[in-house]
């Protein structure tokens, strides 16, 4: 077999597994859990995943696409390029951490802190974005006066923060289980 040939079933293998996690975070954005006056869900879980999976660009393109896909099809479309944006940095952000402070094209048991590290500041990430959104379109966009937007912001920040806990506590579980079984299948280095 030729190197092209190779590389060429290896991009197919890619580009099938970022759009097999696009759709995951797509579907996974339906699966809500009522829990502690919010709703707990694992979206930004499956967006660090992402990240841990295919590095920070890929990474970025899987979590954005799924994320603004749902906004499109829940009828939240004029928000989807802001959510492509905010979820794509989730990702970004994790395997930024993950991998480039490694200087390595996979990860192994020893990384599990820049993981761990990504995996929060990732989420954290996510949150600064969402409060930013919050504040830019109640000034602009509704017109409420600062203390209004401020309180706006206060009443979303607990159920994003506690999102943003679940998602850097499940999605470095998940990698960690999921990592083996590609690893086993040959498809990990292909990611």
């Amino acid at each position: 077999m030729t190197s092209s040939a190779s590389h060429g079933r290896d991009t197919t293998v890619r580009i099938c597994f970022l759009g097999l996690m696009a759709a995951i975070v797509f579907v996974v954005n339906y699966l809500r859990i009522p829990f502690m006056g919010t709703q707990l869900h694992m979206t930004n879980a499956l967006c660090a995943l992402c990240g841990l999976l295919f590095g920070p660009g890929a990474g970025f393109l899987a979590a954005g696409l799924g994320s603004g896909l749902y906004d499109i099809v829940a009828g939240w479309g004029a928000e989807c390029i802001i959510t492509f944006i905010n979820k794509g940095v989730i990702a970004l952000v994790a395997g930024l951490i993950a991998y480039r402070s490694c200087r390595r094209d996979v990860l192994s048991r020893g990384d599990y802190t820049r993981i761990a590290v990504g995996c929060v500041l990732g989420s954290l990430s996510y949150v600064a974005l969402y409060m930013l959104k919050t504040f830019v379109f109640g000034q602009l966009l509704d017109g409420l006066t600062l203390d209004a937007v401020v309180v706006s912001m206060l009443s979303k920040l607990p159920g994003s923060l506690i999102n943003a806990v679940f998602a850097f506590i499940a999605a470095p579980i998940l990698f960690s289980a999921l990592r083996p079984a590609l690893r086993h299948a040959g498809l990990y280095e292909k990611l």
